[in-house]
């Protein structure tokens, strides 16, 4: 798997201070993409193992809150495997840092019921997963307001909350960092 970006301080994309890993590859097509050279599989560096070793060293701090991943499209299939094996040992070794994980694939609908990729990898990821910003973009729904999401369709999903419920459950920045227990 190809990334894009990595970003040791991230304070946009989630709530305080993050490690932002932007991967490479995006099947989704949506009309003005914030990040158009990203949704290449082939854009960027690999993933190597050098790479996944400076995240972690990134996040080795008190003041980073968790781990982001968004891109592209980290669910895509193609992305999959990777992503699981960064999630795995974030939470390996930091288990009280939250993951939040960004995808356009519609959670209901594709997400959940398996329909994208391997879906006992999906199922993998998304017990490793706090909070899912969801949806794809939508130019015409654009707001700059909006805290972590790019248009007003999108939604933070508390992934915990919403396995245990078995119905979605929205997490809201007036929790607080969403932090796995």
């Amino acid at each position: 798997m190809n990334f894009a970006s990595l970003k040791k301080h991230d304070e946009l994309n989630g709530p305080g201070a993050r490690v932002t890993l932007f991967v490479s590859g995006c099947v989704h097509n949506c009309k003005g993409c914030i990040n158009p050279k990203y949704v290449d599989f082939n854009y960027g560096k690999l993933l190597s193992g050098d790479v996944i070793d400076t995240i972690y060293r990134a996040a080795n701090h008190d003041y980073i809150a968790g781990l982001n991943i968004l891109g592209g499209e980290p669910l895509a299939p193609q992305n999959q495997p990777m992503v699981l094996k960064v999630m795995q040992k974030f939470k390996e070794i930091f288990p009280h840092k939250s993951i939040w994980c960004f995808s356009g694939y519609d959670f209901e609908n594709e997400i959940l019921p398996g329909k994208i990729g391997d879906s006992a990898l999906v199922k993998s990821i998304l017990s490793l997963v706090d909070v899912l910003v969801n949806g794809k973009y939508k130019e015409e729904e654009k707001d700059d307001a909006l805290p972590y999401t790019n248009s007003k369709n999108q939604r933070l999903i508390d992934v915990k909350k919403t396995l245990a419920a078995g119905k979605t459950v929205l997490w809201e920045a007036v929790q607080g960092p969403a932090v796995a227990e």
